[in-house]
């Protein structure tokens, strides 16, 4: 319970928010009942591992947990892993395979800030032990991304389904399929709707920089141009000025990181959206859901941390379905080790 009082502000505030926690959630469902969330159903189900290996989802929270309390970044880390699998080629796992012929997922440049790699193995070594053969690697990584995000909750933000199988591939040549950093509102829009993602999915989903950590190189296009200091004007200038000190221009700074939220960086809350409206958003992309009215309406919206939570958990759901293995189309498999085919 100390771990919620600190976090949260006492036990107190999480009690007097249930009723509006529950109208929110419900209320989201109906508004967004259009979503494309339950129009199909690809195999997946809620407890899927509840014969087979009973414990596997415990499992994961309890490992996950005792890493996220010894590592609090690696809540960022683990959520950044589910997506960047998730938008290259389904949510299969194949950012996890160590191939190296052609380049695998993991060595390509979007990926060089993502990690938790080591929690994900240390979940599967276990499971392997208890029910071996039988929790996929992609399942873990959902429900991994889950548990370290909620972890500074009393419970989980969101259900995760399962039924995942893991692929066979990783080709570093697919991580094209990610957003940019860089991308503007037009680009953002087709990258998720590539994906089966719409507006109010993009805009959620990027709440998810209220934790974890950027890399510099991502932010100093941003802040100049060749050797010269030409700030954004969609940045604020005294964040820009904070950001300087921290990412000099010089290339040894490029391997250097900043935080995403600079308020409340390991706390997941709407904090976000908040920084948006006051040009504090630290990467371009952030700073282009400002630049069209309906993405701003729902900006708006989310800093209502209820609001967030509630949207945010809809549309980890509806990412956590793109393209996946399952035995329902009979593709995938369950890989004995995370990092081998």
């Amino acid at each position: 319970m100390r771990r919620m009082q600190s976090v949260c502000g006492g036990a107190g505030w999480w009690w007097r928010a249930v009723a509006w926690w529950g109208a929110v959630v419900l209320g989201h469902l109906v508004t967004r009942g259009s979503a494309g969330l339950l129009d199909t159903n690809p195999g997946l189900a809620y407890n899927f591992y509840r014969t087979s290996c009973p414990s596997a989802e415990a499992t994961v929270k309890t490992i996950t947990s005792q890493q996220v309390a010894a590592n609090p970044a690696l809540a960022g880390r683990l959520l950044r892993l589910h997506f960047h699998d998730c938008f290259v080629q389904g949510c299969d796992a194949s950012i996890l395979l160590d191939t190296t012929t052609p380049p695998n997922e993991k060595s390509a440049g979007p990926n060089g800030s993502v990690g938790g790699y080591e929690v994900i193995d240390a979940i599967k070594t276990q499971l392997e032990k208890t029910c071996p053969g039988v929790v996929s690697c992609a399942d873990i990584i959902a429900l991994a991304a889950r548990d370290a995000v909620s972890y500074q909750f009393p419970s989980s933000l969101w259900q995760v389904e399962t039924g995942r199988r893991d692929g066979p591939s990783s080709l570093a040549s697919n991580t094209g399929a990610l957003p940019s950093f860089s991308a503007g509102f037009n680009a953002l829009v087709q990258s998720f709707a590539a994906q089966g993602l719409d507006v109010g999915d993009l805009v959620a989903l990027s709440g998810a920089h209220t934790i974890g950590k950027a890399s510099c190189s991502s932010v100093t296009p941003r802040l100049y141009q060749g050797n010269a200091t030409n700030v954004d004007p969609l940045l604020d200038p005294t964040l820009a000025t904070v950001l300087m000190s921290k990412c000099p221009n010089n290339p040894s700074s490029s391997s250097s990181t900043v935080d995403l939220d600079g308020n409340t960086p390991l706390k997941f809350d709407g904090t976000y959206y908040t920084n948006l409206q006051n040009k504090r958003g630290l990467l371009a992309s952030d700073a282009a859901l400002m630049q069209n009215a309906a993405a701003v309406t729902i900006v708006n919206d989310l800093t209502n941390p209820y609001k967030f939570y509630a949207a945010f958990s809809m549309s980890m759901k509806k990412m956590g379905r793109i393209n996946v293995l399952t035995t329902k189309n009979n593709k995938g498999k369950i890989r004995a080790q995370c990092r081998a085919p």
